[in-house]
């Protein structure tokens, strides 16, 4: 399957609401249960994009959408600035296809550039695949919490891996690089 990534755009909303329709109906990797509207995502969509964060989408030689990444905040306080926590969703048939690891490299590299120093992954359902991805990518296990939602009539475990940007944790980060305007206490 041939693709190219480049920056999502608000015309690809309603692509992108249908995979993360298909992912919230049928899938684990997100915890809701009820997919949210096209207006919900594109306020999501604008809130991770307006805070500087990045988000790519895949696109067919069509350019029909296949997939999306993004990198949001992890928590909000402070402290956590630069620390980012990478989503990643793909059409069914997009799936097994090396798209998912074309999104996360460039999320990585994206998200090295703006001076963040690490990236974690909260993947819901502990799902195998998602696992081996990030591995693959340098991505370590941090732990693994058990029955931390409940959908498809059970109950799910969410694994969760980090792996360092840039320097990580061998130098202290330059302040300002980052929009410090959605980070409070």
């Amino acid at each position: 399957m041939t693709f190219t990534l480049r920056d999502a755009v608000a015309a690809d909303l309603p692509a992108i609401t249908e995979i993360y329709r298909e992912s919230v109906l049928n899938g684990v990797a997100t915890y809701e249960v009820t997919p949210p509207s096209e207006a919900e995502m594109a306020l999501r969509f604008s809130t991770i994009t307006g805070n500087g964060y990045p988000y790519v989408v895949a696109v067919d030689e069509r350019g029909g959408v296949l997939g999306y990444a993004y990198a949001s905040a992890f928590r909000t306080r402070t402290a956590y600035r630069f620390l980012v926590e990478d989503s990643i969703y793909l059409a069914p048939d997009a799936r097994g296809k090396g798209i998912g690891r074309a999104l996360l490299e460039d999320l990585i590299r994206r998200c090295t550039a703006l001076g963040f120093r690490q990236m974690v992954a909260v993947i819901g359902g502990a799902h195998p695949s998602s696992i081996a991805l990030h591995r693959a990518l340098g991505f370590e296990h941090q732990g693994l919490m058990k029955a931390t939602g409940f959908k498809h009539g059970r109950w799910l475990d969410t694994a969760i891996m980090q792996r360092p940007l840039g320097e990580g944790m061998e130098t202290d980060p330059v302040e300002g690089v980052y929009p410090d305007t959605l980070y409070r206490g």
